[in-house]
């Protein structure tokens, strides 16, 4: 349910330009990982195909990562395979690929997140400014039928007092009628990933109590976003 509607085959592709303290993913931030492999479209076409029949509800295939369009070309092949054997496509990304526009009319289901309102504090976290984020969020908005934007809620970095107004602020001014919203709480599922990988575990009591979740919630309700929890 997290990876889009329906019952779904998912990929992981290998790499991400964020570094975000909480990943719950942190081997596949390289570049490049032993538990990683290169592969071609045939067989992954032909893998897609013989699993046909389970993508019942709707379902169908997932990228995601990493971030998936770091590897622009490759994905931008294979949802354009996909989408001409009438598979259903769902993408997520963390939008900061100026070319992520390209692949709106190939993905069914398009997936983002935006970590933070301020550019300078986005950048100083996780590496990257947010500006393009929001750019293609916005245009996503405005050229698709559907789009799901998640924040992830991380104690001490984006859910100080009057950060919800803030997102509102933000929210208000992009979404359409097209666009849902969920509040996904900080969670330390990747915790012990961190340590198998050889890198440091940061993160320090960054969980969201249910107060500050409804705090959340309720300011993106009464601005008249579409809040959903998947």
């Amino acid at each position: 349910s997290q990876d889009g509607p329906g019952n779904r085959l998912v990929y992981h592709l290998q790499g991400c330009n964020f570094k975000c303290k909480w990943c719950s993913n942190p081997e596949s931030m390289t570049p490049d990982s032993s538990s990683a492999k290169d592969t071609d479209d045939d067989y992954i076409i032909d893998e897609i195909k013989r699993s046909r029949m389970m993508f019942f509800d709707g379902g169908g295939v997932t990228l995601t990562g990493g971030e998936p369009t770091l590897q622009f070309d490759a994905v931008f092949e294979l949802l354009t395979l996909l989408k001409d054997n009438g598979i259903h496509t769902a993408l997520e990304t963390n939008a900061s690929n100026p070319r992520l526009p390209d692949l709106f009319g190939l993905v069914d289901y398009l997936i983002t997140d935006i970590k933070h309102y301020d550019s300078a504090l986005h950048r100083r976290t996780v590496g990257v400014s947010n500006s393009v984020v929001i750019d293609n969020i916005s245009r996503a908005a405005k050229e698709r039928t559907q789009l799901l934007i998640r924040i992830p809620l991380i104690g001490g970095f984006n859910c100080r007092s009057g950060d919800e107004k803030k997102f509102g602020d933000l929210l208000e001014n992009i979404c359409t009628a097209s666009c849902n919203v969920e509040l996904l709480r900080y969670h330390e599922y990747g915790k012990n990933k961190w340590k198998s990988c050889g890198m440091e575990y940061t993160m320090d009591n960054a969980f969201v109590t249910d107060e500050i979740y409804k705090k959340f919630r309720d300011e993106l309700v009464f601005r008249g976003l579409n809040v959903i929890r998947t």
